[in-house]
């Protein structure tokens, strides 16, 4: 059976560790880009794009967090806390933007290859690798709760991997002077970040499309709502997640013959049951007679 119970942390809290690993990262691309600029190294660069990316994730990601703590009002009834997923979104939609663009200027380095600089590839990589992993210690424990900080959190572990992929380059480079070991583990940064934020923003797409939660079956809550005592059938089936924590059920049900005295506690029944068995905490119920149900009905959404 599916179960929806989350921890919910302090909205306030880690707002200074998002901000501080927002200026470490900024920091940090300034130093790759010059230094892949100086040395040479796509790879570098490369890096340096993705841990940009991070930054910019994390900006998004701030200001999303902001945003989404304000309460409903007539303009957004349910609130604001889709603000986070839209940003998950961005961030998602120009990793992958990023990663195609990788992917084609390492294809032309492999036709054309550059003389690279190999300690100072390794130097700053290093450093790199450093700041990504102090920087994925500051947002590990909100990403937990957070599919923004999550997707802060993931960019910064493939930035650790990355970091340790560019200073193999640069020991390759200069043991065995191999030119090609540049683009080539471009192509492997690439390659992974286009893994990462294909695998990662279907879930995202599904939430802004009002998709089910992936982890409730949609056929469970409907057999189960079914066999409640006092009704007759379910049907016009809504659910669907409103924000990241937030599940919605909207649905006719209907009553019994004989029993509308009982409607009230019917209703309670259910709302109670999708709320400890299946975590729903907001359930809309139409409730009909069996004289007056729905005609031309569907069992999911509206005919």
């Amino acid at each position: 059976m599916a179960h929806g119970h989350h921890h919910h942390v302090d909205p306030d809290a880690g707002d200074a560790r998002v901000a501080l690993a927002i200026l470490v990262n900024l920091g940090l691309t300034v130093v790759q880009v010059v230094g892949g600029i100086l040395s040479g190294s796509l790879a570098l660069i490369a890096d340096a794009l993705h841990n940009f990316s991070d930054a910019i994730s994390l900006i998004i990601a701030f200001a999303a967090r902001k945003i989404a703590r304000r309460p409903a009002d007539a303009s957004m009834t349910f609130g604001y806390g889709r603000a986070e997923v839209v940003a998950a979104l961005i961030n998602y939609t120009t990793l992958i933007v990023i990663g195609l663009y990788l992917v084609y200027e390492a294809i032309m380095r492999f036709f054309d290859p550059q003389s690279v600089d190999g300690w100072m590839i390794v130097i700053i990589a290093g450093v790199a690798l450093v700041v990504d992993v102090v920087t994925a210690a500051l947002t590990y424990t909100m990403s937990k709760t957070s599919v923004n900080i999550r997707a802060a959190f993931l960019h910064n572990v493939a930035d650790a991997l990355g970091s340790v992929a560019v200073i193999i380059a640069g020991v390759a480079i200069l043991v065995y002077d191999w030119r090609l070991i540049d683009p080539l583990v471009t192509l492997m940064i690439a390659g992974y970040i286009l893994w990462q934020s294909f695998s990662e923003i279907g879930g995202v797409i599904r939430i802004l499309m009002l998709g089910s939660p992936p982890e409730i079956d949609v056929d469970k809550v409907i057999d189960e709502v079914n066999a409640v005592d006092g009704v007759t059938d379910i049907h016009h089936v809504h659910l669907w997640q409103m924000q990241e924590h937030a599940t919605a059920l909207d649905a006719h049900i209907v009553i019994d013959a004989g029993r509308w005295q009982d409607a009230d506690a019917i209703k309670s029944s259910i709302k109670t049951l999708c709320t400890k068995h299946f975590g729903i905490e907001h359930t809309t119920l139409e409730l009909e007679c069996t004289r007056h149900a729905c005609d031309n009905i569907t069992l999911v959404g509206h005919g």
